[in-house]
């Protein structure tokens, strides 16, 4: 074996050089780099290139489609049977308008469960013709009087509101959503619509929606699109506003113009009670009891059909921590479905086989699981370890021009925020971290696999977030540095930093530029400072 030198690996000029320390670390790395670093490095770089292929193939292929949706598709009114609901029909009256269940599901919503009880007894659909369920799973006493007060209040003005609460929160969503079902009162509503307790639907939301399922006997779903109503409050909600948009935009559309079929988004849609009792109803044996429903639904042959021009207002949230919480729950719930029920969607025999694979490769393989570890391995992990060991080469296609055309294929959802546009790869970068984290606890079923903590809403509070008293106790101000501090994040900063330092003194591709603004919002991240940056318009 050829003589190892020390100096060949590590300068003299960097900062805390030591023959007795560095020169051992130098001997021992020398003696397995190229035996073993160096193959398991450039596999790791081909595993990558290739999941960067599919994710591309898989953009590229939505591009495509919703051009030509957006050109030469017919809009859902000419596709589908649709007729508006006629309401000056002395014979019938309201004969004509079916029975609409709307379920409201509530968990300590004090911010918000005044604005989504009265949307929803605003909803033009005769009183009679309407039933309104307020699911109410609140651990907090004063809440739960809070809310029950304001059904009576609607009630006395003769709305059928009722509010309903459960011993226990089993299932917690999926099991308040399945407790709902389950009265009396129910047998008499054919569809049921979901609004979570931060949704504000326009009065004219179910005249809109439920002639698609009147007059289309095999729709079981209409799904709307979401709009936000915090979008602008900061960075954070900017981010999160062009992730959601483009998932709205492209992946639903697609989905529901191609194939009938998307996944539910578990608020903003109505369904037909009959097909939620032909798919088995309810499950709570994973965190996207939506996901679980609609596939489920899917497979029974049912079509879905997304309206992007029905629009629901919500809220984002407003926090790292619980958007962090969100993501964990949006990441590791779909890949545990899918390890769940890969095999019932390979042998099913009531939809094509061309479904199928949309359905597990597309839907599931490539958005939920492929794309979250590609991002933060490939960039995150194995670039910046190409740096530190340039025996391993990585083509610039893969490196640089196959993630720009993605990146700019991402931007279609959301083109007021085109600017932001290389902060929002940052940022997800940061964020694929915590989306692989779920994605693996949600493929082995691991500890935190069913994790469920529901996302704190502002609501009104938003407005008045300036007029907080600026004075804490020592223990209310040990808590937020407790919540904000993520020493994740400023691990990862600190290791993009060296391998960034390293290209910068001895790289050839200068790759530093992109690690060092990594670092930065990595370390922004790690100390919780990214709802806090108000961006620019």
């Amino acid at each position: 074996m050829a003589e190892v030198s020390v100096k060949s690996f590590i300068p003299e000029s960097f900062p805390g050089y030591t023959v007795s320390v560095w020169g051992q670390f130098g001997l021992l790395w020398e003696l397995i780099k190229a035996p073993v670093i160096v193959p398991l490095l450039r596999i790791c770089v081909y595993i990558c290139l290739a999941m960067s292929i599919m994710v591309f193939m898989e953009r590229l292929y939505m591009g495509v489609v919703i051009v030509l949706v957006k050109l030469f598709w017919k809009k859902p009114e000419k596709r589908y049977k649709w007729e508006p609901m006629k309401d000056d029909d002395l014979e019938i009256g309201n004969g004509a308008f079916p029975s609409v269940l709307v379920q409201i599901p509530m968990f300590n919503e004090k911010e918000v469960y005044k604005i989504s009880i009265g949307a929803a007894c605003n909803l033009s659909w005769p009183a009679d013709r309407l039933v309104i369920q307020v699911l109410d799973d609140s651990t907090d006493l004063v809440i739960k009087d809070m809310v029950e007060k304001e059904c009576i209040r609607w009630a006395s003005k003769g709305i059928n509101i009722t509010y309903q609460i459960r011993e226990t929160r089993g299932g917690y969503k999926a099991g308040a959503l399945k407790e709902g079902l389950k009265h009396d009162y129910v047998k008499e509503c054919e569809y049921v619509v979901i609004f979570d307790a931060d949704f504000r639907p326009e009065p004219d939301f179910l005249r809109r929606a439920v002639p698609f399922l009147i007059h289309n006997p095999d729709i079981a779903l209409v799904q709307a699109r979401w709009r936000f109503v915090n979008s602008d409050e900061c960075m954070l909600t900017r981010m999160q506003e062009m992730s959601l948009d483009y998932h709205f935009t492209v992946e639903q559309e697609v989905g529901s113009a191609t194939h009938a079929f998307f996944g539910f988004n578990g608020t903003g849609g109505i369904w037909r009670i009959g097909a939620i009792n032909e798919a088995g109803g309810w499950k709570d044996r994973t965190t996207v009891e939506d996901m679980d429903l609609a596939v489920r639904a899917g497979l029974k042959g049912w079509k879905f059909l997304y309206l992007g021009d029905l629009h629901v207002k919500s809220e984002l949230p407003s926090t790292f921590k619980a958007f962090r919480f969100q993501q964990h729950r949006w990441s590791c719930g779909p890949a545990n479905l899918f390890r769940k029920m890969m095999m019932d969607i390979a042998f099913n025999k009531k939809v094509t086989l061309y479904k199928k694979f949309y359905v597990i490769y597309s839907f599931f393989f490539v958005r939920k699981l492929i794309a979250h570890m590609f991002t933060f391995f490939f960039y995150c992990v194995v670039l910046p370890l190409t740096i530190l060991v340039p025996e391993v080469y990585v083509p610039k296609w893969g490196a640089i021009y196959i993630p720009c055309i993605i990146t700019t294929l991402n931007s279609v959802g959301t083109p007021r925020s085109f600017h932001l546009l290389f902060y929002w790869v940052l940022f997800e970068n940061v964020m694929s971290f915590h989306r692989t984290k779920a994605t693996i606890i949600g493929l082995l079923e691991a500890k935190r696999v069913n994790e469920w903590v529901v996302t704190e809403k502002l609501g009104d509070a938003l407005k008045n977030k300036s007029n907080k008293s600026s004075t804490m106790s020592k223990k209310s101000l040990t808590k937020i540095i407790g919540d904000r501090i993520n020493l994740q994040e400023l691990g990862f900063a600190l290791f993009l930093f060296v391998c960034g330092c390293y290209d910068f003194m001895y790289g050839k591709n200068n790759y530093f530029v992109y690690l060092f603004l990594q670092v930065i919002t990595f370390t922004i991240a790690g100390f919780g400072y990214v709802g806090t940056i108000v961006p620019t318009s």
